[in-house]
């Protein structure tokens, strides 16, 4: 059960309008193309919750159910497109879905309650599978701008109003000594608007939180110059052990034109969770299909080219659900 009691109003009213990183898109009813359909009573159907039809959660689903369930034996995943991270962890919760995607440190704000779960209470239902892949922290800048220091008094997008971009913004700026609220000019929009308006000199400066590349920053960076500014060691390990969701990242130079050199910064990650009750035989199964079908995976999607066992395990802040664990002890990533 939930750690704090919340109405049902308040989850229905959530889950519409949460909306939360890369999984962004229209949200509608609409399932995927599920591959591969169960044989038996035998086989355990599992609703995977994703994000809204137009973003990256719904197609990483779609290819996970096409390709997995040509693969397991008795376990078959059902993909519903929805609002993204937060409502996925209220969806499963309510016991809407079985298994989510979800960014690593939304997951962490719910099972802590805090921050965008900071209303809501905290939730102890669920359990994770896996990182699958990095939803990078890239801070966005006109070429004036060398560091993260020089943003003190600057026009900043940081993402949506409430949204895990936000939280992001805050807490790096926090870092290095900067108040989102009262040291910068704060401005949320999308990450279109945010390429826009620094292309336009309407700001200075942008956080987005998502894989690199980025469309919005590769097409900023092919009609301006950009700086995209470092996370230097000292910052990165203090923010890391402050919240252990996040882990180094270095974007390869050459990544967007305009920026040459390597960069570190830090990353969340994409993260498969399941509703606790989900049997420890469906998990190690669908565990199991994941890692060894990496290529068929990678051939349909590109996200699944960072699927990695070893990566998987970073930067998780709750405890795995044992099925998961077991296969992770089995191949020696777990102890």
């Amino acid at each position: 059960m939930k750690k704090k009691l919340v109405t049902l109003t308040a989850l229905a009213v959530t889950a519409m309008m949460a909306f939360t990183g890369c999984g962004g898109g229209s949200s509608s009813n609409e399932d995927a193309d599920n591959g591969a359909d169960s044989a038996s009573g035998a086989v355990e159907q599992l609703t995977l919750g994703t994000g809204g039809t137009t973003g990256t959660y719904y197609a990483v689903g779609g290819t996970m159910s096409t390709v997995l369930n040509n693969a397991m034996e008795n376990v078959n995943l059902k993909v519903v497109s929805t609002g993204a991270s937060k409502a996925n962890i209220l969806d499963i919760d309510d016991k809407v879905s079985d298994i989510a995607i979800v960014q690593n440190d939304v997951m962490y704000y719910a099972f802590n309650g805090t921050d965008l779960f900071e209303a809501d209470g905290s939730f102890d239902t669920f359990s994770a599978i896996a990182g699958v892949y990095d939803e990078t922290c890239q801070i966005i800048a006109s070429t004036d701008i060398k560091s993260i220091e020089d943003l003190k008094g600057k026009r900043i997008n940081v993402g949506d109003a409430g949204s895990g971009v936000e939280f992001n913004a805050t807490q790096i700026l926090a870092a290095y000594g900067i108040d989102i609220n009262s040291d910068i000019t704060k401005v949320n929009g999308s990450f279109g608007d945010a390429a826009d308006s620094i292309k336009d000199g309407k700001i200075d400066a942008a956080f987005i939180t998502a894989g690199a590349p980025t469309t919005a920053v590769v097409d900023l960076a092919i009609s301006k110059d950009i700086n995209l500014l470092t996370i230097d060691d000292e910052h990165a390990e203090a923010l890391m052990s402050e919240y252990p969701f996040y882990t180094k990242t270095i974007i390869p130079g050459g990544t967007y034109s305009a920026v040459a050199d390597d960069v570190q910064t830090l990353s969340v990650r994409a993260t498969l969770i399941t509703a606790n009750d989900v049997t420890e035989d469906a998990i190690y199964e669908l565990t199991k299909a994941l890692f060894e079908n990496k290529d068929a995976l990678a051939n349909s999607n590109a996200k699944f080219e960072e699927l990695d066992p070893n990566a998987a395990t970073q930067g998780i802040s709750v405890p795995f659900h044992p099925g998961a664990e077991k296969y992770f002890k089995e191949i020696g990533v777990l102890s």
